[in-house]
């Protein structure tokens, strides 16, 4: 049975909140929604922190949210499952060896297609457009590829791409859920960083970021030191990705696509940009990079590159 979890980050996250109720089996999943006139586009977060801490987070009181409901875009974006305000799996209450990996792939995907359904029947409009992050790509990708009439266009920011790196761990040995701490994001927000470049997060020390992602997770106090329970499944298919296993088939994408990255992204090279582009069944691919910034583009400087980018694609949705 899934446990409910009442969001409780920042109440200045960008977007009204509502909670979209599921059929049995189906978990309760947090929605924003910052309303506009224009196409509905919903963000897709990666693995490890929710809609809160990404596309709603603001710094200096803007958000991406913020900035594309400026722009004129009605802006949705969710929690998957294990994450801020949504259901948590019914394998987080047992040892994470006792169950497989929560939250791989195709559970994902359901969940993904609740929240396109649930926007296509309030805002009366037939397609939305996709902004999916790092493993959210995979979940967008499945998506796009399954019902491309529903897709407009795509942006994929820090997509994961496949690879052939042997000697990975099998992706069913990584348990159904992990812990993350502040201090493993920040080391995994700033490994990318060149040693003599000055910190490009907007938060160098995540000195509001890091309290409000533990307050994602009302059970993160409990760990020494606090950390956040999040679902495992996300590592997995990156896992199964980078062994030569994607979750999803490129060539079946058929939605105008944007891939957007930072020069120093080590999770999303030229080679997996290109090896993407060149599978894409799009007849408009692009692929652009954004000089001094990592995957963690939106927490930022160069933030305000990705947010260009990433609008100017969306606008064609008006035409």
């Amino acid at each position: 049975m899934n446990a409910t979890v009442m969001e409780s980050v920042p109440a200045a996250a960008a977007g009204a909140v509502t909670r979209l109720t599921g059929g049995p089996g189906e978990p309760a999943l947090l929605v924003r929604h910052a309303a506009g006139q224009g196409p509905s586009v919903i963000y897709v977060h990666g693995a490890t922190f929710p809609s809160a801490l990404s596309v709603a987070y603001r710094f200096g009181g803007h958000s991406w949210m913020d900035d594309l409901q400026e722009r004129g875009f009605d802006v949705w974006s969710f929690d998957f499952a294990g994450y801020g305000g949504s259901d948590r799996p019914a394998s987080f209450t047992g040892g994470a060896s006792s169950f497989p990996p929560s939250g791989r792939a195709a559970e994902a995907t359901a969940q993904l297609a609740r929240v396109i359904e649930h926007v296509l029947r309030a805002t009366g409009q037939r397609r939305v457009s996709l902004i999916a992050h790092s493993w959210g790509s995979i979940v967008a990708g499945r998506y796009a590829s399954l019902r491309p009439e529903r897709i407009k266009r795509l942006v994929l920011f820090g997509p994961i791409c496949r690879r052939q790196m042997p000697g990975l761990a099998a992706p069913e040995s990584v348990g159904a859920w992990r812990l993350v701490t502040v201090a493993e994001q920040l080391a995994r927000f700033v490994e990318d960083v060149p040693e003599d470049h000055a910190p490009v997060l907007i938060e160098p020390e995540l000195s509001s970021w890091g309290p409000a992602y533990l307050a994602s997770d009302p059970g993160a106090a409990a760990s020494r030191p606090a950390a956040v329970r999040i679902p495992a499944g996300p590592r997995a298919d990156i896992l199964a990705a980078w062994s030569g296993e994607l979750g999803y088939e490129p060539a079946d994408v058929s939605a105008p696509t944007l891939i957007v990255r930072g020069a120093w992204d080590s999770l999303c090279t030229d080679a997996d940009a290109d090896w993407l582009r060149q599978r894409l069944d799009s007849e408009e691919v692009r692929d652009v990079v954004i000089p001094a910034g990592t995957h963690l583009m939106h927490l930022e400087h160069a933030r305000a590159g990705l947010f260009e980018a990433a609008a100017a694609f969306l606008m064609k949705a008006w035409l």
